[in-house]
């Protein structure tokens, strides 16, 4: 096929898609179907069309003229279905020759021109590619819900429609296919077995990465899709055996089962045994004339469309907004969110400037207390913006519960409570992977298999559990299981193996869990693809404090483990105590402190001459001098005469001596660039409200070797 043929066919596509919609909304103009006749006659004269491609069109144009004339309406949709469906099984016949990738590179490039269209494609097409993904584990779950069919059949549709608009053949070509598939179960022509849907499935991920590839394209590499040839001819032979099924009952194809008014699910009804695959019941393509109901499965949703656009609204009976989401790139919001930092930095030194303060002036008073309540206002509002539902990710994990299960060879399910939980979208994304490891240990080291929980008393399926909710100005996440355990034993043997404690060290429970964070270290017997070789724990641990979180972790031996994840809503703002140590000013995350006290000489005492120790509530803590950690002039080197902040970090307590104590204060964190970034024991750093510049305090770097004090 060359250049010139390749456009026709794009051209007659895209005209029949037209059509197709103008049919369900009754807006069939004479032009669309001179379009259509234009088309067929210049692909016909090209010499593509095989012999059912040709019945087809046959068909198609004797429809035309009844059709437009109204007493034909439900037989002309059939029939440019029946059409679209010999067209893309005309594809596999056709090779694909440089002229025509060639075309596909000029089209993309041309498309390129856009950004800000692609760039709404592949927003929009991962959101349904998530929809997808969801319903499919719905619908396995519970095969006779008829409406995660429909809401899986919308989000293919709507793909398709969108790369056919932005001429992504690949894309389009596939999720047509796949489209078909669903319209077959919509129509009860198909069950929707575990077979279909790892099918399904897997072409979702083909469609991730073809999505993916575009967004290299975006970013100036080559754009390369993946070979579907495979994929495609599986989800075909799903097609093709259903057609055949439904021409010779006799036969019974492994894994699709057509459904009898016998079966488990009576209320799909039957279905006609001469209706075409792939093709809706014209009747209720009347019933509901929405483009979006899927009536007409190959009608094209448009980029501005209910489904495609940057505004989506749900709008009442009586034309009423009741809903409106408005889709705004993160660099503006985090432009806005840096300002409204400033704006609380300037309003803070304005509170604080001596000359206001001092100032008697009754109004000018009134006029700044407006202004404090306006500006707190405005900040609280403004970080709302940024917090999104944890339900999505939680969402992506039972994908990963089925996948893991079935190739561990267990049976588990995924209990999910709290999605509706917001949380700051930059911690949700850095949850991501660490919420992956977990839960994927928990599948392979913690649920038995189903013999070993029998025999143990267990329900035969595990259960892993996510919960999330707010405590304290946090958000906390537990990721729990009820499978064996953590082996103490286990651990400490391992621990000592590899000289990460020493032989007689005496560690709480909560200690000896805390190894499994060390980097490398793993107790599994033998290593899989899944888990096993000690790497993903330490990356988790790291991550999570990346964020100004920490891990606890709680296990019964033969009960199951829970680890509970504790972390701050936002990472923009943070509550902390101002000290001040010297002519330096610090800022300590108040999360982390207990409490704050000045001791007496009687409290104080030191370990082999060398570790200073503080006695509290009889029990000795490590104290850190932090003029000593940053090497700043203290104003006072007697402990006695200094103020000691007891912090609890990682399960380990310690005391911070500091010289004075300067009140609290919430601060917005501002990075302190690449040449500070990697100082141990400096988070970052905060303009107070006198103008001056806090350094906010990490915990372990300041901790350090203190740690193994407590040891």
């Amino acid at each position: 096929m060359d250049l010139q043929e390749s456009n026709n066919l794009t051209q007659l596509r895209g005209a029949l898609e037209t059509l197709g919609e103008s049919i369900v909304l009754g807006t069939v103009e004479q032009r669309q179907l001179e379009e259509v006749r234009n088309g067929l006659k210049l692909l016909r004269l090209s010499g593509e069309f095989d012999p059912s491609t040709c019945t087809a069109s046959a068909k198609l144009e004797q429809s035309f003229s009844e059709g437009f004339r109204g007493d034909g309406g439900g037989d002309l949709s059939q029939s440019i279905i029946e059409f679209q469906n010999a067209l893309v099984r005309l594809a596999p016949r056709r090779s694909t020759s440089e002229n025509e990738q060639e075309s596909r590179a000029a089209a993309f490039a041309e498309l390129a021109q856009d950004p800000e269209l692609l760039q709404d494609f592949i927003g929009e097409a991962r959101e349904h590619l998530s929809t997808i993904e969801n319903g499919l584990l719905k619908i396995e779950e519970n095969p006779c819900s008829s409406e995660p069919i429909h809401a899986v059949f919308r989000s293919f549709h709507t793909i398709k429609g969108l790369a056919g608009f932005l001429e992504l053949g690949p894309i389009q070509e596939l999720a047509h296919e796949v489209e078909t598939v669903l319209d077959m179960a919509r129509n009860s022509q198909i069950q929707m077995g575990s077979a279909v849907i790892d099918i399904i499935l897997a072409s979702a991920d083909h469609l991730s990465h073809s999505i993916n590839a575009v967004e290299q394209g975006l970013n100036g590499q080559p754009v390369v899709f993946r070979s579907n040839a495979s994929l495609l001819e599986r989800v075909r032979t799903l097609i093709g055996v259903e057609t055949k099924h439904a021409e010779d009952s006799d036969s019974e194809p492994a894994g699709i089962k057509k459904l009898q008014a016998s079966d488990s699910c009576p209320d799909t009804g039957g279905i006609d045994s001469t209706q075409v695959p792939g093709t809706a019941d014209p009747s209720r393509v009347d019933s509901d004339p929405s483009p979006n109901a899927g009536g007409v499965p190959n009608s094209r949703i448009p980029p501005s469309g209910a489904e495609g656009g940057n505004v989506q609204a749900a709008v009442t009976s009586n034309g009423a907004s009741a809903n409106m989401v408005i889709r705004i790139e993160t660099a503006k919001l985090d432009h806005l969110l840096d300002m409204v930092g400033e704006l609380v930095i300037a309003q803070s030194m304005v509170r604080h400037d001596p000359t206001l303060g001092n100032s008697e002036n009754v109004r000018l008073q009134a006029h700044l207390a407006h202004l404090n309540r306006i500006t707190d206002e405005v900040q609280k509002t403004t970080m709302t913006l940024r917090m999104v539902p944890i339900g999505n990710l939680f969402q992506r994990m039972k994908r990963l519960v089925r996948d893991v299960a079935r190739k561990a060879g267990k049976q588990a399910e995924l209990e999910i409570v709290g999605e509706e939980t917001e949380l700051d979208k930059t911690v949700v994304d850095g949850l991501a992977d660490p919420l992956m490891h977990m839960v994927r240990n928990a599948l392979d080291h913690g649920i038995e298999p189903t013999p070993e929980r029998q025999a143990a008393g267990k329900p035969p399926v595990g259960k892993v559990s996510l919960r999330a909710y707010h405590q304290g100005g946090h958000m906390l996440i537990e990721i729990a299981d009820d499978g064996r355990g953590l082996d103490k034993e286990k651990i400490l043997a391992k621990a000592k193996q590899k000289g990460i404690i020493t032989p007689g060290s005496l560690l709480s429970d909560s200690e000896v869990f805390q190894l499994i964070f060390e980097p490398g270290f793993s107790t599994a017997e033998k290593i899989t693809d899944i888990s096993g070789r000690g790497v993903g724990m330490d990356v988790v641990k790291r991550n999570i404090e990346k964020m100004r979180g920490r891990v606890d972790i709680h296990s019964v031996r033969g009960s199951g483990s829970k680890f509970l994840i504790r972390l701050p809503l936002t990472l923009a703002i943070i509550d902390g105590l101002v000290v001040g140590v010297g002519a330096e000013r610090y800022i300590i995350p108040i999360f982390a402190v207990t409490e704050m006290f000045r001791p007496t000489a009687s409290m104080i005492s030191t370990i082999k001459n060398k570790h200073e120790m503080v006695t509290v509530r009889g029990r000795l803590l490590p104290v850190v001098r932090l003029y000593e950690k940053f090497g700043v002039a203290p104003k006072n080197h007697d402990p006695c005469q200094s103020l000691f902040i007891v912090s609890d970090f990682d399960g380990v307590r310690f005391c911070l001596m500091v010289d004075e104590f300067i009140g609290k204060q919430e601060v917005v964190i501002k990075s302190l660039g690449q040449c500070f970034k990697n100082i141990p024991g400096i988070a970052g750093g905060a303009i107070l409200g006198d103008g001056r510049v806090g350094l906010i305090v990490e915990m372990a770097g300041v901790l350090g070797d203190n740690r193994e004090v407590v040891a």
